[in-house]
């Protein structure tokens, strides 16, 4: 469903995205971080290791593309993609090595990732091809997969059709985008209970208790629109776990320097090299082509980290100096009533 909320994100919505993230002024690097001030005369970056970083990415900056696989090759790293995504890769490991050369990781301090769980969800939702602006999406399909960023291994999954109260029937575009059809909704349970097991599953995996865990999805609708919505319709209070998540695009834009154009499912997926998996518009076939350029990204050195949430109703950035925090244990959301 992803190229289709593309489609219709712009006809509006009752989210709104604050233009200026809180109390986030520091400059920034390529990869959203924030870059440290240093004096011009003194500093860490002062330092010769970080000079021949800085020559090296010059150097990998006039590769060509077989340079860069034969390059790639020799270091064990993965040959895929188009040229920018494996110069990312090859000045990523380059610059990985020459730090650990320079200073050792303690207990507590920098590590390649700031989760050890990484939750993927991408709802199917109740659509019409030309959708009027008051249109209620209701989710469909709740699916969710689980990988670990330490051994980069999908876990589990988890998936479950949900029956809509709304719009009860489905349209023939809905059903012939997403593959669902009316007797798998028919046959499905409402939203709360499907919930409730959705908690449940991310109870059993210690996650927010032994774990530390976020959630990612492909883009803001997600939870900005379609979850905020369900919420409503179903008078359950939004869920506190879904509060925060990772916004992929975001990072897959601003790691790799690509336009959000680029930034579509299935381009993301061709610019890193992959083939689509499953069925598109599959909600758990999607999440998991999802999860598989999340572990590409971390693979390639990125750094992912909550950088959207939900406050009073509004779509809101986090900034990237606002301290690392995983989403909290999960809990059944409370009726509204």
């Amino acid at each position: 469903m992803e190229e289709y909320k593309e489609n219709i994100q712009d006809k509006g919505d009752n989210v709104k995205l604050s233009s200026k993230p809180e109390g986030d002024d520091m400059v920034r690097s390529n990869i959203g971080e924030p870059v440290p001030q240093v004096s011009s005369t003194r500093g860490e970056f002062s330092d010769p290791v970080y000079k021949e970083i800085a020559l090296a990415n010059g150097h990998i900056n006039r590769m060509n593309k077989d340079e860069l696989r034969s390059k790639l090759a020799e270091c064990k790293l993965d040959t895929r993609g188009v040229k920018d995504v494996m110069k990312k890769r090859l000045k990523n490991y380059y610059k990985k090595q020459k730090l650990s050369l320079m200073q050792s990781v303690t207990e507590g301090g920098p590590t390649d990732a700031y989760y050890d769980f990484i939750c993927v969800v991408d709802f199917e939702a109740t659509c019409e091809q030309d959708n009027p602006l008051d249109f209620t999406h209701e989710i469909i399909e709740f699916p969710m997969v689980l990988f670990n960023t330490r051994t980069l291994d999908i876990e589990d999954s988890f998936q479950e059709y949900v029956r809509p109260e709304v719009n009860t029937q489905l349209s023939e575009f809905c059903i012939k985008l997403t593959g669902i059809t009316q007797k798998m909704v028919d046959e499905a349970d409402t939203f709360p209970n499907v919930l409730k097991r959705v908690v449940l599953w991310l109870q059993e995996k210690e996650l927010g208790t032994k774990y530390k865990y976020a959630i990612l999805t492909d883009g803001s609708w997600d939870m900005s629109k379609f979850m905020n919505t369900q919420c409503r319709l179903s008078r359950l209070r939004y869920p506190q776990f879904a509060k925060k998540w990772i916004n992929i695009k975001k990072f897959y834009g601003n790691f790799y320097k690509v336009p959000r154009t680029q930034t579509k499912l299935s381009s993301m997926l061709e610019k890193l090299g992959l083939q689509y998996e499953g069925r598109p518009h599959s909600g758990l076939d999607d999440s998991r082509n999802i999860a598989r350029i999340a572990l590409r990204m971390l693979q390639d050195g990125c750094q992912l980290r909550i950088n959207e949430r939900m406050h009073e109703g509004q779509l809101r950035t986090v900034p990237s100096s606002a301290p690392v925090e995983g989403a909290p244990p999960p809990r059944t959301p409370c009726s509204r009533d």
